[in-house]
């Protein structure tokens, strides 16, 4: 199985509904603008736009009542938008890994512990060279160990006492993509293309979902203090620019 881009086919018109009525409550003075770009069809300007995320991140601290796709998609789209990476089905990608893997049996196993960097190789290279189903296999194993590093670091540092596993993860992460895009090139290029630029791109991948991740699924996610010190750090950018309008 290979991860696609999977969130914009996912979403229907009463999710970005469900969005804008958050946003109304969010802030009031947004409301008729996003309703705007909602009926203009304007699908890509309402996500990117700073109401939606503020929206999305929910008011005193705790996720919004929204469908699971947009939490992801929003916060995500924002991160990488922050490191310079504006192409939208590689942020796409990029959000769908939690929603692949977050309730899949193969997350599960990875969580516990069961994937490996020497097993995720051996299961890409027990697979006949350069045919489809090793290029699926190799996408498939490098977006779980980039989703792996991305959302549950702690995990990964676990099994070395130095720094370098997370690293070892996304370079690993990115020369499966790589030979992916290599061998689906000629026969699938649109996946190949993509898989290409996940590759070039796994740190700044990993590293959005790790700010995504850590907000939702923080040590402390789910306790009062958490979700105080999350709202106080988003507090944060308001009080070093008073122009700017906390959640």
């Amino acid at each position: 199985m290979m991860i696609a881009p999977i969130i914009h086919k996912m979403l229907r018109r009463e999710d970005l509904q469900r969005l804008v009525d958050e946003i109304a409550l969010t802030d009031p003075k947004e409301a008729f603008p996003a309703a705007r770009q909602l009926e203009a069809g304007r699908v890509d300007s309402l996500l990117d736009s700073r109401v939606a995320l503020e929206a999305v991140r929910g008011r005193g601290g705790t996720p919004a009542p929204l469908p699971l796709p947009l939490l992801w998609y929003v916060p995500v789209r924002a991160a990488l938008r922050e490191r310079g990476e504006t192409d939208i089905e590689l942020a796409d990608y990029t959000a769908s890994l939690p929603l692949a893997f977050l309730l899949s049996q193969t997350g599960n196993r990875a969580v516990r512990g069961e994937g490996t960097l020497v097993s995720w190789t051996n299961a890409i290279h027990s697979l006949p060279r350069d045919t489809v189903a090793q290029a699926e296999r190799a996408a498939f194993c490098g977006a779980l160990a980039l989703w792996w590093t991305g959302i549950f670091p702690e995990r990964v540092s676990r099994r070395s006492r130095g720094k370098g596993m997370i690293r070892a993860y996304v370079d690993f992460a990115a020369s499966a993509l790589g030979l992916a895009a290599r061998i689906l090139s000629t026969i699938a290029p649109r996946p190949a293309a993509l898989y290409s630029a996940a590759a070039e791109r796994a740190h700044v991948l990993r590293d959005a979902l790790h700010d995504v991740g850590r907000d939702y699924l923080g040590r402390d996610a789910h306790t009062a203090s958490g979700r105080l010190q999350r709202y106080l750090a988003r507090l944060e950018p308001a009080l070093s620019n008073p122009d700017h309008r906390s959640p």
